[in-house]
Parts: C-alpha cells; sequence; structure tokens
C-alpha cells in the first residue's frame, strides 16, 4: 500500500516554562495579553506534521512518501529522513526560502503556546499528486495534513478528482480556518483526523453535527489524550483503544503525529482498525517519553514487549508479523 504524507516540514525551537501559563493570565486583561516566560532549556529539533508522520512511519517499516516544500537548507534534515525509510524524492525546495520554524513553549502542566513561521512551506501549492503518483507507480491513500492552506485545498481536490482515498487532518491549520473551507476538506475523506478539542471546533466551524460530519466521511478517529483513541463509523458501534502505560512523561509535541504514522502504518500492513489504532497508541506513548517529534527509538523486542502487555499475546502476533 502506497501512502502519501502530504504536510509542514519544519524545525522545531521547543523551550519550558517551569510555571504555569494558567497563573499568569488576569481574567479581566485577556484583551490586551502581554506576557514574556522565562524558560529554562531550548531543544532545536526536527519537525513538522508531514515529517514527523513520514518518519514515524518509516520507522515501521512501511516506506512513506513525504510530500511538501522545504528549503535551501533542507539537505541535513533530507539525509537524516532518507536513513530512517522516508521517500523524499517529492519534496519541493525552495531557492530563496528557510525550512519553516515552529516555536513552542510547554509549561509545567504540558499546556503549550506555539507560534509557526511558515518560509517554504508556502510553496507547497505548487505540489501536484499527479507527478507523485507517476513517479510511484500509483497511491493507495493521501493523509493531507496541516500545511500551507492553498495546498491542502488543492490537494485534497485533486484527490477527489483522480478519484485517490485521502484522509483529513487539519491539527494546528484549523485556527485559521473557517467553516467553508473546513466543510470543503473533509467532505468525502475516507479518514478524518482531530484531537478531542478539535472535533468540537469542527462542528461549531463547519455548523454540522456529529452525525452529519460521519455521513461525510468513512470514519473519524478522534484522539482522546491519556484515554487513548476513538474510531465512529456511521451505522456501527465505535471502536475505542486504550493507551499503554507511560514509564515516564516528558514531552507532547508530536504525539499525535506519532499516532498518525502508527495508524497508517496499520492500514498499509491491512491489519484491523483496532488493531492499528493499537500500534498508534503505543508508538505515541514512546513519543510522549522523548523530548523532540523525532528524536525516539523504535526498537523492536522493546516496542514489542510493551505492546504485548498493554494488548495481549494475540494482537501482539499480530502486529509482530508485519514489524518483522
Amino acid at each position: 500500500m502506497r501512502i502519501a504524507v502530504t504536510g509542514s516540514i519544519a524545525t522545531d525551537h521547543l523551550m519550558t516554562f517551569p510555571g504555569r501559563f494558567a497563573d499568569q493570565f488576569v481574567a479581566d486583561q485577556l484583551h490586551t495579553v502581554s506576557l514574556s516566560f522565562l524558560v529554562d532549556n531550548l531543544d532545536v529539533r526536527r519537525g513538522g506534521v508531514g515529517a514527523n508522520i513520514a518518519f514515524g512511519m518509516g520507522q515501521l517499516g512501511t516506506q512513506p512518501i513525504l510530500v511538501g516544500a522545504a528549503g535551501f537548507d533542507f539537505d541535513q534534515y533530507r539525509a537524516w529522513l532518507d536513513r530512517h525509510g522516508v521517500d523524499t524524492d517529492s519534496v519541493r525546495i525552495s531557492e530563496t526560502l528557510h525550512t519553516a520554524r515552529f516555536v513552542c513553549t510547554t509549561d509545567a502542566d504540558h499546556n503549550q503556546i506555539g507560534s509557526f513561521y511558515t518560509g517554504a512551506m508556502s510553496e507547497a501549492r505548487l505540489i501536484e499528486l499527479k507527478t507523485v503518483a507517476d513517479r510511484v507507480g500509483s497511491l493507495d491513500l493521501v493523509l493531507i495534513g496541516a500545511d500551507d492552506p492553498e495546498a491542502m485545498l488543492r490537494h485534497t481536490e485533486e484527490c477527489r478528482s483522480r478519484n485517490i482515498p485521502f484522509a483529513a487532518d487539519f491539527s494546528q491549520q484549523i485556527a485559521r480556518m473557517g467553516g467553508e473551507e473546513i466543510r470543503i476538506l473533509l467532505d468525502g475523506a475516507t479518514y478524518l483526523f482531530s484531537n478531542e478539542y478539535e472535533k468540537g471546533l469542527i462542528e461549531s466551524k463547519t455548523g454540522w453535527s456529529d452525525a452529519e460530519i460521519l455521513s461525510k466521511v468513512g470514519h473519524r478517529v478522534t484522539t482522546l489524550g491519556s484515554r487513548g483513541v476513538r474510531i465512529e463509523r456511521a451505522g456501527e458501534d465505535p471502536i475505542e483503544v486504550g493507551c499503554p502505560e507511560e514509564e515516564r512523561k516528558a514531552d507532547p509535541t508530536g504525539v499525535g503525529d506519532a499516532f498518525r504514522a502508527g495508524f497508517l502504518s496499520g492500514l498499509a500492513w491491512g491489519v484491523s482498525l483496532e488493531r492499528a489504532a493499537q500500534v498508534g497508541c503505543m508508538l505515541a506513548t514512546l513519543v510522549i517519553e522523548t523530548v523532540g517529534t523525532q528524536e525516539y527509538q523504535l526498537r523492536r523486542a522493546h516496542f514489542m514487549d510493551r505492546f504485548t502487555k498493554a494488548y495481549g499475546v494475540d494482537a501482539a502476533e499480530e502486529v509482530q508479523a508485519h514489524l518483522g
């Protein structure tokens, strides 16, 4: 199964604030917020939702095709992704712009405040999926992740016109999108990904109820934080999968991307939706235990030991057959 992952390619600048954001806000002064947080440390990491998801899939051996735009400073990042099983030949390289930047501060309660500079990401709208499909032979699924908004619309419309199944995954871009854009991007999606807060925001902005959205997508996949994930299909009982026990909680950045990487890898293997969600939750757990979105190591024996403990021997034997 050939899965293309479209989305941002970025460098993350991750900082830690030892206090709580909530303690710094004055209720009647929120309209004039002016705050500066003195942080304890700075980690510069590779990131971007498209690259994060592709990296996780590469770790699981499913050879994803990364589709996005990066800057003239991308050489080292490309080499890193290539070494970890990602096909980067469909990444567009800008001649004038730097690779995008994500700057994020996390507080003691693991709440986050972030800003994103688009840089070369703005050129993602110039990428045609037909060119990608012609290069690799065909595409079985395209994940349309958070990216340049025009690119997301173009890729969605192209998937529809060429009858390529697609997964809608707005994540960070949902805050700047209006209801009409969201309606266009999700209508006809085989999968719709969001977290629990984004789920409510999608319904609020589109004016569509949960039932109406389920009638327009094949599967609605909602991550629930520490409670795992829920998968819904119109007219069927939901599938709910819990998370494995964490060894520690180091950094929540990229956890949702890791879940998607594991879930999509499960789809590529042809396992059940429940099993795919279990793989996603296991990979997400590895990421929350690591600072950075691509700094975790997928040691197969360790992965399978923890997967077996969380989901049982039968589930582990099925995944082991694909993981190798």
